[in-house]
């Protein structure tokens, strides 16, 4: 037991296990079992595994540490371990040993295994070695031959070589010289075939030669002929480029020849701009020609192909060649080339504005904005060739201006329409009505004139949105992406047109001497409903498809919606209120008329209702059944349950009698006029022009406050008989009975009335009141 324990205790035993403790896991025995190998390898101390945590590593009772004693560990066991621990111990530390030999065994067969292959691969590498060996040596051999051999060759060919090189040395310079001898009948066969340029490169490649050996005869000779048939050259290509009958690139040839035949760039330089500019001036002559009274003009899209195909594309040609030819002119020929190409581009400039100009009077944008688009392609390129002309910019702002006066021509042409819905609107108001057929109310006038003009709106909208399309070339600059679409179309277009719309709606709203007293009533409360509606929805719903159709990226300060709705709702309001004016000044000319033509102190005892009252009742129940098309009920007061019940006794109450009573005795001792006075100071007031409120109730009880106010001032200008005091309280009574029903509270047409009635009293010598039964036959009679 004691051999065991000394030859190889366990880490897992020690002075505290028990005989009865559970086996250590898989996991944990072969955790320690690596431990123990690294420890057998010699690995450091901390890569070892098994050590319990705060375990001292110069610990000799230490199974797993360095400095592990087995004497006294063994003492240890003895002293403090009864026999059956000692016994177990010794079967643990049994197993753990053949663990360990299991373990190393595997480690051992797989080293091995490894070790086997690596000697196999060792082997076929010194095999493969050794034959590389032989084939480089066959190889330093073959090469050492070959060495030997180009040598021999070299030495044997060595005299025949500077030979042949002598040889072939004086076989080009013969043919040189025969060239040259040859050259100047070469030249004259050139000039009369008409092969300017191989004559060119000809002198060219024999100029150098016979500068050089000038001094010699012959060569002078050749080279005088040369010069004779050069000079004849030059002066036939001069002859060809001043006839300008060929085009650009055949003069460029002309100017590239002569330059090449050693003839002054500034002169060259400048003939040839003299002769691109009278190409390119019948190029504008024939524009302007098309743009001439007479003949009927072609249409945009065609005029400005011509122009890109012919002038355009001529420019860019010159000013190509130009760059090309005389590129060594330096910064002075860029900036002749930019004045020629600014001054021609500004006469083009002027030729299309003005056949644009003869475009704003159109429609359709699809046809000016594709003219426009390869107007301003064509310009890229010679802008790019000319940027110090500036031809890029001065076509991209001739886009923006037109784009800022199409703007203004959609917003005449939605001013426009909608004056011409409003012209329709008069038209169908003023028509005749056939008998037994309806015209359109005003509720379908309404929506026709909404519908028309936010269609018009709509296709503005959509015509001016062309200008931003993707496939456009002009659509990325940065006028297009901002200030277009806020200042432009949602400022100049929609927010413009809402206020003119306003005005002109206000503008109906004038003293009756001007456009207002022509205006129908119908149109008032047909366009207060309108700007009442762009309030409360249209306006918010055509500034949102603005904003979505048209992404503005411009910060630029715009009209808030806020006061565009705050604009139509006042103007809504003046509408509704001059409406209510006219209407009323209708209705009280009829009542004023009545009173003034009447002689109310001889009139005969009341048997009716006066026409003029009946014919009230009726206008204001065709101006409730008007207001009721366009706007609601609204709110009135609570009506009590006798109002359409009373008599004349309201007028005749204690209240009344006390104001006009003491008339009736000669000798009153009070003043009637005193208790008139006393009367009105506990009266409420009534305001006649209060303000008026979108609904019906509220424009009705303008209207009767209105009439009834008229009626009053009416009756206190005039003498009243007994009889004309009877008329008026039978007319008052008549219409209480159908008046209050339109009023938002009936107590103000009886307070109306009374005034009236009460008027009439103090107007009327003998004031003596009709019996209320009588008065009622008579209004339910008439």
């Amino acid at each position: 037991m004691a051999t065991a324990a000394a030859s190889g205790l366990g880490p897992g035993s020690g002075p505290g296990d028990s005989p009865e403790g559970p086996e250590p896991e898989a996991p944990e025995r072969r955790r320690k079992a690596h431990g123990m190998l690294k420890l057998y390898y010699g690995l450091s101390e901390g890569e070892t595994a098994g050590r319990p945590p705060g375990s001292d590593p110069l610990d000799p009772i230490d199974l797993n540490g360095a400095h592990f004693d087995p004497e006294m560990y063994l003492d240890k066991l003895r002293r403090e371990c009864p026999l059956a621990q000692l016994m177990d111990s010794e079967t643990d530390m049994v197993r753990q040993i053949r663990a360990l030999d299991s373990d190393m065994q595997t480690l051992v067969y797989e080293n091995y295994n490894k070790f086997i292959s690596a000697t196999d691969t060792i082997r076929k590498m010194k095999n493969d070695f050794r034959k590389m060996e032989d084939e480089m040596d066959r190889l330093a051999n073959n090469m050492a031959v070959i060495t030997d051999f180009s040598a021999r060759i070299s030495a044997t060919l060595q005299d025949c070589h500077e030979r042949i090189t002598k040889l072939a040395g004086v076989h080009a310079l013969l043919r040189k010289l025969q060239f040259l001898f040859e050259l100047p009948s070469r030249l004259t066969k050139c000039v009369e075939l008409g092969a300017y340029g191989q004559a060119v490169r000809y002198q060219g490649r024999a100029r150098a030669v016979l500068q050089q050996y000038q001094h010699l005869p012959s060569f002078r000779a050749i080279q005088d002929d040369c010069q004779v048939i050069t000079a004849r050259l030059a002066q036939q290509l001069r002859q060809r480029f001043r006839e300008g009958g060929s085009g650009a690139p055949e003069q460029a040839e002309c100017v590239e020849l002569l330059l090449a035949l050693g003839e002054p760039a500034e002169e060259l330089c400048e003939e040839f701009l003299v002769h691109a500019r009278g190409r390119l001036e019948d190029e504008l002559r024939s524009l302007e020609a098309e743009l001439g009274p007479s003949p009927p003009a072609p249409d945009i899209l065609e005029f400005t192909d011509r122009g890109g195909s012919g002038f355009v594309g001529g420019l860019c040609q010159v000013a190509a060649a130009y760059q090309e030819l005389f590129a060594a002119q330096g910064s002075a020929g860029a900036e002749k080339l930019a004045a020629f190409a600014r001054e021609l581009g500004g006469r083009y400039f002027a030729l299309v504005e003005r056949r644009l100009a003869q475009e704003q009077g159109g429609g359709d944008n699809s046809l000016l904005v594709r003219a426009l688009d390869r107007f301003h392609r064509r310009l890229r390129a010679p802008g790019a060739l000319l940027a110090a002309a500036g031809l890029a910019e001065a076509a991209t702002e001739i886009v923006e201006r037109v784009a800022r006066e199409r703007l203004g021509h959609h917003l005449q042409g939605l001013r426009a329409a909608f004056l011409g819905c409003l012209t329709d609107v008069r038209q169908a108001l003023a028509a005749p009505r056939l008998t037994g057929k309806e015209g359109p109310g005003l509720a379908e006038l309404l929506a026709n004139v909404a519908s028309s003009v936010l269609s018009h709106i709509k296709a503005s909208l959509a015509a001016v949105h062309l200008f931003t399309a993707k496939e456009v070339s002009f659509s990325n600059k940065p006028y297009f992406r901002g200030e277009f679409c806020s200042q432009g179309v949602r400022e100049g277009l929609i927010v413009g047109f809402i206020h003119s719309m306003c005005q002109t709606a206000q503008s109906f709203c004038d003293s009756p001497g001007e456009k207002g007293g022509a205006t129908p009533p119908a149109l008032l409360l047909l366009l207060s409903r309108l700007c009442l509606d762009y309030e409360t929805a249209t306006i918010s719903y055509i500034l949102t498809l603005t904003d979505e159709q048209f992404l503005v990226q411009d910060q630029s300060p715009v009209t808030p919606v806020s006061v565009l709705c705050a604009e139509a709702r006042e103007t809504a309001r003046r509408l509704l209120t001059h409406y209510v004016k006219v209407q009323g000044l209708v209705i009280s000319q009829m009542l004023r008329k009545s009173v003034e033509t009447r002689d109310w102190l001889s009139t005969l005892e009341p048997r009716n209702v006066r026409a003029v009252m009946k014919r009230v009742v009726e206008d204001t129940t065709a101006i409730d059944v008007q207001v009721g098309l366009l706007y609601e009920e609204g709110v009135r007061k609570a009506q009590s349950s006798d109002s359409s019940k009373r008599t004349f006794s309201v007028y005749s109450s204690s209240r009344q009698q006390g104001r006009y009573a003491p008339s009736y005795t000669p000798s009153a001792p009070m003043d009637t006029n005193l208790l008139s006075n006393i009367q009105k100071l506990f009266s409420e007031r009534i305001d006649v022009f209060s303000p008026v409120e979108f609904n019906k109730v509220s424009v009705l009880t303008g209207i009767i406050k209105i009439s009834l106010k008229t009626l009053l001032e009416c009756v206190r200008l005039r003498t009243f008989g007994r009889f004309g005091l009877q008329q008026v309280q039978v007319d008052c009574h008549f219409l209480q009975l159908y008046l209050w029903r339109f009023v938002a509270d009936e107590e103000l047409v009886h307070l109306l009335l009374d005034e009236v009635v009460a008027s009439a009293a103090l107007r009327c010598p003998d004031p003596v009141p009709m019996e209320p039964s009588v008065v009622e036959v008579i209004c339910e009679r008439g």
